[in-house]
C-alpha cells in the first residue's frame, strides 16, 4: 500500500543526503565500479550504471528544490494550480527530462532512430498537429515513459503531457511532487469508491487543448509472457472470446483495455489520436534484467501513427475493434523491426516504411 503523502516528503531531506555521501565517496565508488566492470559483460557497465544514478540523483535533488522555489513563488502553495504557475512546472520538468535523456544517451550510447515518412506526427507540417492529441502507447521496458513525455515536451514542440501511471510511481519524489501538482491520473489498485479511472480520465480529457497530449498506456503494465496468459484469462472469464483469440495472436504486446481510451476520446471528441510503439527496451522487465540486459551501445526505433480526430470511431464496438486493430499493427511492427535489427535477418531497408501499416490508414 502506497504511504500517506506526509510520509512520501521524508524522501526529499533523504535524497539530498545520499547526494552528499556520493559526492564525498565518489573517488572510492570510481574505484570500485572500474573494477566490477572488468567482470562485467559490456564496456565499463558498472562504472555507466555509477554515472547515470548520481546524474539521476542530481536531477532529482535539483527538481526538488526548484519545486520548493515555485511553491514559495506560487504564495506558499496557494496559487499552484494556476496557469503561470503550471507553466513554470512543465518547463522546469522539460529542462530536467532533456538533461536526462541526454546523459542516457551519452553514457549508454544510445540511438533513437524514429521510422516513418515524418519523424514524428507532432511536425509543425502535418496537418492537425495543432489539435488536442490523445497518445496511446505500447508499454514495455524500464524509461518508456521517460522516452515518450520527453519526445512530447521537447522545445521544438513544448506540448503539456497529461499523464495516466501507476500509483506505485509516487515513490519517486520527483514524481510525486510534479505529477500531483498538474492534471495527472495515478492508478491506483485500490480506488476511492464511486470514481475510478475512467471517470478519472474523462476530467483529464474533457477540457484538452492544442498544446495538451494525453498520455495513456492501454496494456496498463509492461508486457510479459506471464501478463499475458493472465491478461487473455481475463478476457476468456469475461466470455470475450474473440478478443482472446486476438489477443493469442499477437506476440509482442498484451491486450488493449478499451475502457480508459473509450473515457478519453468520449470527453475529447475533438482530440487527435496518436499511436506510439517502440522496440529496445522490451527485455527489461526486472532489475535483474536490467543489470544483467542494460540497453548499451545500440539503436532505439520509435515509430508514430497519426488518426485525425474525425476518423476515430465512436459507437464503442467499431472502437474497441479499432483499438484492437491497431494493437495488432504495433505487434506486426514490433516483429518486423526487431528481426530486421538481428544479423541474420534480410528485408532492413523496408522496415521503416512498410512495417505496421494497415491499408487505407493514415499514415505519418
Amino acid at each position: 500500500m502506497l504511504p500517506p503523502r506526509p510520509v512520501r516528503r521524508v524522501a526529499g531531506p533523504l535524497l539530498v543526503g545520499a547526494l552528499g555521501v556520493a559526492v564525498l565517496l565518489l573517488p572510492v565508488l570510481v574505484l570500485v565500479a572500474a573494477v566490477v566492470s572488468v567482470f562485467l559483460p559490456g564496456r565499463w557497465r558498472a562504472l555507466r550504471l555509477l554515472s547515470f544514478a548520481i546524474v539521476y540523483l542530481t536531477m532529482e535533488v535539483a527538481g526538488l528544490v526548484a519545486a520548493a522555489v515555485l511553491w514559495v513563488r506560487a504564495g506558499l502553495g496557494r496559487r499552484l494550480h494556476t496557469s503561470g504557475s503550471r507553466q513554470a512546472h512543465y518547463t522546469v520538468l522539460r529542462l530536467l527530462l532533456d538533461a536526462l535523456m541526454r546523459a542516457a544517451q551519452r553514457l549508454f550510447a544510445l540511438r533513437l532512430v524514429t521510422d516513418g515518412t515524418s519523424w514524428s506526427p507532432l511536425d509543425d507540417g502535418v496537418p492537425g498537429s495543432t489539435n488536442a492529441m490523445v497518445v496511446l502507447s505500447r508499454h514495455a521496458g524500464p524509461g518508456d515513459s521517460f522516452l515518450l513525455v520527453h519526445t512530447l515536451m521537447n522545445r521544438d514542440h513544448l506540448r503539456r503531457p497529461r499523464i495516466v501511471l501507476k500509483d506505485v510511481l509516487q515513490l519517486d519524489p520527483l514524481i510525486d511532487v510534479y505529477l500531483n501538482r498538474l492534471p495527472n491520473h495515478f492508478v491506483s489498485a485500490d480506488p476511492p469508491a464511486g470514481y475510478g479511472s475512467a471517470e478519472a480520465i474523462e476530467d483529464l480529457a474533457r477540457d484538452l487543448g492544442e498544446e495538451d497530449a494525453l498520455l495513456i498506456f492501454p496494456e496498463g503494465a509492461n508486457f510479459t509472457p506471464r501478463r499475458k496468459v493472465r491478461a487473455i484469462q481475463r478476457l476468456r472469464d469475461r466470455g470475450l472470446l474473440k478478443a482472446v483469440r486476438r489477443a493469442e495472436a499477437m506476440r509482442h504486446v498484451l491486450p488493449p483495455r478499451p475502457a480508459g481510451v473509450a473515457a478519453a476520446l468520449r470527453a475529447a471528441p475533438h482530440a487527435d489520436v496518436v499511436f506510439v510503439a517502440h522496440t529496445g527496451l522490451e527485455h527489461l522487465s526486472t532489475v535483474r534484467d536490467l543489470w544483467r540486459g542494460l540497453p548499451m551501445d545500440k539503436t532505439l526505433h520509435l515509430r508514430w501513427w497519426f488518426v485525425p480526430a474525425a476518423e476515430v470511431p465512436r459507437e464503442e464496438t467499431l472502437q474497441t475493434d479499432w483499438l484492437y486493430r491497431w494493437w495488432e499493427t504495433i505487434d506486426a511492427w514490433i516483429a518486423r523491426t526487431s528481426a530486421a535489427e538481428q544479423p541474420q535477418a534480410g528485408g532492413a531497408d523496408d522496415a521503416p516504411e512498410a512495417a505496421g501499416r494497415a491499408p487505407g490508414w493514415p499514415e505519418v
